[in-house]
């Protein structure tokens, strides 16, 4: 399996500024902007001597920590911002213990997970010692399933920021929960969705645009299980069990892949003489068409998107203003700002309409997960398997 990110490349979060750093380039911009879907490399890959494979990928707006396979366990490497400081401060307590299961990664600090406890590790700061920790029942001292997905933790969930452990009432029987900018989105084990927090942008799918301190179910999808929850910036969706996306909050920059006003004005701010004229010969009947057209800067319930014809939804992603959503044949689609090529179409246009990611279909590429920092993509693919139909022997 192979990991491939894309987008916001700043700190070197996706690949090395070594171009840069060595004055090889004339335009920084080119390093600052990954449109195209780049392999990543660890630490060790440089060197000739990597022998990890990458589990999964964490990312933040400047830092990305990527959970390599080691032994029986994982160990944990970062890139981006002050990645070579952060990861000698946290090499005793992750390289060298090697039992890691789990990380979470904000700006300011770096969550592990280990069979018997949580720790948080400042990154702003040098400390041999995490700034946080707290001890959890292995699955083997506990009559429960324990396994820790983060931010979801026993009894739980850890935010991104003090005080970090947060407790959920036993009643939701959670299976997963994620954090958006200023709400959370939580999937209970019989499909149930509940949100809460800041709902100024209609990201919970109340209907409405107030904030709730305490989980409130989502009416508007109770009697349809779902599968799994994303949360953005100020934008929610969730995969039902038959493979259907839904989608509600902030559709500025298209995230909800709903029509959007921002996208469709900036669009037209160039239009050349030959499409002026040819708009100034339309009939009128097409005129009024377009004035009908429907453009959603919000949308308060969920919404049934339709991202692929004839295809499930596996999984999916939400970064600060796009979206990214994996179907079940492999193909990668992506929708909302692109400004940074986060979208990986090789471009840096934005886009309120769902578009596949050529670029593994074209290496004849599966994709198989799909990981979205707030303004990057991280994708994991792995060969396409060629089936030889050998025609039948004839019979004597």
């Amino acid at each position: 399996m192979r990991w491939f990110g894309f987008g916001f490349n700043a700190f070197g979060q996706i690949c090395c500024n070594e171009r840069f750093e060595k004055g090889g380039i004339s335009d920084p911009a080119k390093e600052v902007k990954v449109s195209a879907p780049t392999e990543l490399r660890c630490r060790e890959d440089r060197n000739g001597s990597c022998c990890l494979k990458t589990k999964t990928v964490r990312a933040s707006w400047s830092r990305r920590a990527s959970l390599h396979v080691h032994g029986d366990g994982c160990c944990v490497c970062l890139a981006g911002f002050e990645a070579s400081a952060s990861h000698q401060s946290c090499d005793t307590c992750v390289v060298e213990r090697r039992e890691c299961k789990d990380a979470f990664i904000s700006e300011s600090h770096l969550t592990l997970v280990f069979p018997d406890r949580i720790e948080s590790w400042d990154l702003q700061k040098k400390d041999k010692t995490p700034s946080w920790s707290m001890k959890i029942l292995s699955q083997s001292e506990s009559s429960v399933d324990s396994v820790v997905k983060l931010p979801l933790v026993p009894g739980g969930f850890i935010a991104a920021k003090p005080p970090f452990f947060h407790r959920l009432s036993p009643h939701l029987q959670v299976k997963n929960l994620t954090l958006g900018g200023e709400h959370a989105i939580l999937l209970t084990v019989t499909g149930a969705v509940y949100t809460w927090g800041q709902g100024s942008h209609g990201q919970l799918g109340h209907g409405g645009l107030v904030s709730e301190e305490e989980p409130r179910t989502v009416e508007a999808l109770w009697g349809m299980p779902m599968n799994s929850v994303a949360a953005g910036g100020w934008h929610s969706v969730c995969i039902s069990d038959g493979g259907d996306l839904y989608v509600w909050g902030w559709n500025e920059s298209g995230q909800l892949g709903l029509p959007s006003r921002g996208l469709r004005k900036a669009s037209q701010q160039k239009p050349s003489q030959q499409a002026e004229e040819l708009c100034q010969d339309a009939d009128t009947s097409g005129a009024a068409q377009k004035q009908e057209e429907v453009f959603i800067s919000i949308q308060a319930f969920p919404a049934l998107l339709d991202v692929a014809p004839s295809c499930e939804l596996r999984t999916v992603s939400c970064g600060s203003r796009h979206t990214a959503a994996v179907t079940s044949n492999g193909d990668l689609y992506t929708w909302g700002w692109g400004e940074y090529g986060q979208l990986g179409h090789q471009t840096l246009e934005s886009s309120d309409e769902p578009q596949c990611v050529e670029f593994f279909k074209t290496g004849q590429m599966h994709v198989v997960d799909v990981i979205c920092g707030p303004w990057n993509t991280f994708t994991a693919a792995v060969k396409e398997e060629i089936t030889i139909n050998t025609p039948p022997k004839p019979l004597d």
